[in-house]
């Protein structure tokens, strides 16, 4: 498992590439061995899901007669949900990528979008624990929730951009491939999993 000072190095690549610094692709391990460890980000990810887990347990609670109980199986399947939202868009851009001829440029992607999870896990882990804290707050959480949102789509996008080079139309594409399906699958999954606030 990577550690500390690895994934620091690869987020600062990826805080170049943001910036529009090709130089940040350095910093990457694009490699095979660098694409497989790149999914030790999920591993990196679980404190901060943890308490985002913690947070929709409350919600799902929330709207349920007072004794019911949840066990572990509800986590498990929030486990089960946080890693098809993971894998199948990626998954997808893959296929989008076969389609375009990008070859190695889908590792860099991969590499790219699994570190990048780290710190957008954690901050959205934060808003999580915030609203934990403050219910009352719901409001301004909510446009922070947006704003993290549209700060994920905008890093994507400039990372994208780097790797494959100035073309709008496949950026864009490959952008909102990652996204849509994530957003649309979840309502689904949550759903079919039974972990749907009512």
């Amino acid at each position: 498992m990577p550690g500390l000072l690895e994934v620091k190095l690869y987020l600062s690549g990826l805080l170049l590439l943001v910036h529009g610094d090709a130089a940040g692709l350095k910093r990457l391990d694009i490699s095979d061995r660098g694409l497989m460890r790149s999914f030790w980000a999920f591993v990196w990810c679980l404190p901060a899901m943890a308490v985002s887990w913690f947070w929709w347990r409350m919600l799902y609670l929330h709207g349920m007669p007072s004794d019911t109980e949840l066990g572990g199986i509800f986590f498990f399947r929030l486990a089960m949900l946080e890693l098809a939202n993971w894998l199948i868009p990626l998954i997808l851009i893959g296929f989008l990528a076969w389609g375009l001829s990008l070859g190695r440029k889908y590792y860099a992607m991969v590499v790219a979008v699994n570190w990048l999870s780290v710190p957008f896990s954690y901050a959205y882990g934060l808003l999580s624990l915030l609203l934990i804290l403050s219910p009352g707050a719901t409001g301004i959480l909510s446009l922070l929730w947006l704003f993290l949102m549209l700060t994920l789509i905008f890093s994507i996008s400039r990372i994208f951009r780097m790797i494959c080079g100035p073309h709008p139309l496949m950026v864009a594409t490959l952008t909102m491939v990652l996204i849509v399906p994530t957003m649309l699958l979840s309502d689904t999954l949550e759903r079919f999993l039974g972990i749907y606030p009512g």
